[in-house]
């Protein structure tokens, strides 16, 4: 059966994350409905990470095998149609060879996260970005920041549910730039590494935050760090903000020659 390559892009907030669930709207389901009006008996399709309810994607990447040699194209043009009126796009699509894997042969992830600082309620990017309504300093939070690059053991920033094999993960970039916006400030933050644990991101970013508004010093996220101890942790921010913004691989699947 050809394998395809799918770049997804889709807004999470209406969906109770990436994986199919029984009773519950999901993005898988939705791709998968969708494959179903081309094809019948598709198999299950499998993503490179599984985003939690409210998580963003600017670039999943998911697998699918199908019957037919379908154009990349047109494939992505038909799954398109099927999936109105979800939030879901598929902007990118390629034929793959059979040993390719969305999630196994990924050899990293990055995720970006949109903080914004200002009084007022949201209005446009509500339930996209998170605000809080206080300032935020960026270089306390940027001096914090580089103290959880490289490889560490993560349990304080991992959910108490997650099942990863090992709390030891390397980060390799956490980057957090600020500029303006109406009323106030956004805050990015971009994150890479080649896989990470249940609810880290949204932990380091709900700590940092605490360091940005002065109610931690940046020293105290390394002593948070080195506690590995969930308790040790700033507040998780919520989801809102939280985007897969690509996923990386050997070769680019969808590079164009």
């Amino acid at each position: 059966m050809p394998r395809y390559a799918l770049k997804i892009e889709y807004d999470g907030t209406p969906f109770s994350g990436w994986q199919r669930q029984a009773d519950r709207a999901s993005v898988q389901g939705a791709v998968e409905a969708a494959l179903a009006r081309l094809e019948q008996d598709v198999p299950s399709i499998a993503a490179a990470g599984r985003t939690d309810a409210g998580v963003h994607a600017l670039g999943q990447v998911a697998h699918c095998d199908l019957a037919k040699d379908w154009d990349p194209f047109r494939l992505s043009e038909a799954l398109n149609h099927h999936l109105k009126p979800a939030p879901v796009a598929v902007v990118a699509c390629a034929r793959v060879p059979e040993e390719f894997h969305a999630r196994f042969s990924a050899v990293e992830r990055r995720y970006l996260f949109r903080l914004v600082s200002r009084r007022a309620p949201l209005v446009h990017d509500r339930g996209h970005v998170w605000r809080v309504g206080h300032d935020l300093d960026l270089a306390p939070m940027q001096a914090a920041a580089r103290h959880l690059l490289g490889r560490h053991d993560f349990t304080t920033f991992r959910a108490s549910l997650c099942q990863a094999a090992s709390p030891v993960k390397t980060l390799d970039a956490l980057d957090i730039e600020d500029m303006p916006y109406p009323g106030g400030r956004e805050f990015r933050f971009h994150v890479r590494a080649r896989s990470f644990l249940h609810n880290q991101v949204r932990s380091f970013v709900g700590t940092l935050e605490r360091v940005g508004a002065g109610a931690w010093p940046p020293e105290g996220v390394k002593a948070a760090l080195e506690a590995r101890d969930r308790a040790a942790c700033g507040p998780v921010c919520p989801p809102d903000g939280l985007y897969l913004a690509g996923v990386g691989y050997p070769t680019d699947p969808f590079a164009r020659d």
